[in-house]
């Protein structure tokens, strides 16, 4: 018998058969893979589908967030011929 939440989060990671996720659902389904993972209750088979699942809603959030860059460049080369330069986050210091 399938785990239904493995199932669950499975087809909301971007299947074909689920919705896509907005980025605060993704980040929130993210968190309970990171509980589900770290609670050490899953067999090594549900670990490795609950993992394949966190890395494909990462990799989804790397690229909402790509985009979301991309985005707020266009508009704001577009408004006034400001310069656009990448984001730097500051580092720990």
């Amino acid at each position: 018998m399938a785990d239904p939440l493995i199932s669950a989060g499975a087809a909301a990671a971007g299947s074909a058969a689920g919705p896509e996720l907005g980025f605060d659902q993704l980040l929130g389904r993210l968190r309970e893979v990171v509980t589900r993972l770290e609670s050490g209750e899953l067999s090594l088979e549900q670990s490795l589908l609950v993992y394949e699942e966190g890395v494909q809603l990462a990799r989804r959030g790397q690229t909402l967030l790509a985009n979301a860059e991309k985005r707020v460049e266009i508009l704001v080369s577009v408004s006034g011929g400001v310069e656009v330069a990448p984001f730097d986050e500051p580092g720990p210091g």
